[in-house]
């Protein structure tokens, strides 16, 4: 174990690119969590911006930093997290999950759902990155059901991380005056205060089922890519773990940065 303890798990919402290298009430707060992490040998990060067909994790010795949006700062571009890979870790998360036949991946690199957090988190850029992608054909209860197979990671020192949105509607965002400046929405907040209701009642299985939880989800979250990486990290906590929300509020209409930590 990392220093006598089991690393934290957690969720944070990315928003937009440009948190990488502004500094506001979201990344600060990321930057306080980070600092408050025991020791850590590696990160694992599910990034809701690696959204393939079959499971697959990066491999590589040094992943690239990937550019994967328009319309931003040249300043923005130029931004390169220059962590090094970890082909065991790949290795060993691709044995964890055995049944899904994981590709391990030489091509991808690090997505802005990754480094735009990372870049604020770490950094130094001084420990591991590995990327694990959603698989698309999959059902809510297998990416929960991966995440419970990922849980002896955090005994190794391992840090899993999900990044996404609770709620994600680029549409309602933009399409609202003042874009990322925009007042949220009333389904926003309706569906990011029943997420927290449930996470600190423990209802996992509402959470999974999300689908389920009326027309404040299907607003919140028209394309499952940036809420599913919460439940990997749903799934790879202890029942012993305490809950935190370090990162409450809002980035438009249709953007909740709601975070969730355990640990």
């Amino acid at each position: 174990m990392a220093n006598g303890q089991v690393v934290p798990v957690a969720f944070f919402g990315h928003g937009s690119p440009m948190n990488a290298i502004e500094e506001n009430e979201f990344t600060k707060s990321w930057k306080a969590y980070a600092e408050s992490l025991p020791k850590i040998t590696g990160i694992l990060c599910i990034s809701a911006h690696w959204y393939t067909q079959r499971t697959r994790v990066t491999a590589m010795t040094v992943p690239r930093t990937i550019h994967d949006f328009g319309g931003f700062p040249d300043e923005l571009y130029r931004v390169s997290y220059d962590a090094p890979g970890d082909p065991n870790l790949a290795h060993r998360v691709a044995s964890l999950l055995a049944d899904k036949n994981v590709v391990q991946d030489q091509n991808w690199g690090l997505d802005h759902g990754t480094w735009s957090l990372l870049k604020q988190m770490f950094p130094n850029a001084d420990l591991p990155v590995v990327q694990l992608s959603i698989d698309a054909s999959l059902e809510p209860r297998t990416h929960f059901e991966i995440g419970k197979a990922l849980t002896p990671l955090r005994e190794s020192g391992v840090f899993i991380l999900g990044s996404g949105n609770i709620v994600h509607n680029l549409r309602a965002t933009f399409g609202s005056p003042g874009g990322l400046n925009s007042q949220p929405l009333t389904w926003n907040i309706n569906f990011s205060n029943t997420v927290k209701d449930l996470l600190e009642a423990n209802n996992i299985t509402n959470l999974i089922n999300y689908s389920s939880l009326g027309s404040d989800s299907q607003l919140s979250i028209p394309t499952p890519e940036h809420y599913l990486p919460l439940l990997y990290v749903l799934a790879a906590k202890d029942n012993s773990d305490s809950l935190s929300l370090p990162t409450q509020g809002y980035s438009g209409a249709g953007i909740s940065m709601l975070s969730v930590a355990y640990g």
